[in-house]
């Protein structure tokens, strides 16, 4: 039982991973998709801008569930 939950979260992880948000490797894998359409590298400055709103999407979201959960656990 130990092995599949450990096995559950791992899939979970890698498929949640590959999700495109930007801070993701998914976000990632999609720059490197467009630049191979487009032959031509994305900025540094922009790449960096669009990877730290990601990350602070993912913030918000960790947050938003948090709160979710403690709420839902007082109340």
């Amino acid at each position: 039982n130990l092995f599949y939950v450990m096995a559950l979260i791992s899939i979970n992880l890698a498929i949640i991973n590959m999700v495109p948000i930007p801070a993701l490797d998914g976000g990632r894998l999609l720059f490197i998709i467009i630049e191979s359409i487009t032959r031509r590298k994305i900025p540094q400055r922009i790449a960096q801008s669009v990877n730290t709103f990601g990350f602070m999407l993912i913030i918000v979201l960790i947050l938003i569930v948090s709160a979710h959960d403690i709420f839902r656990y007082l109340g």
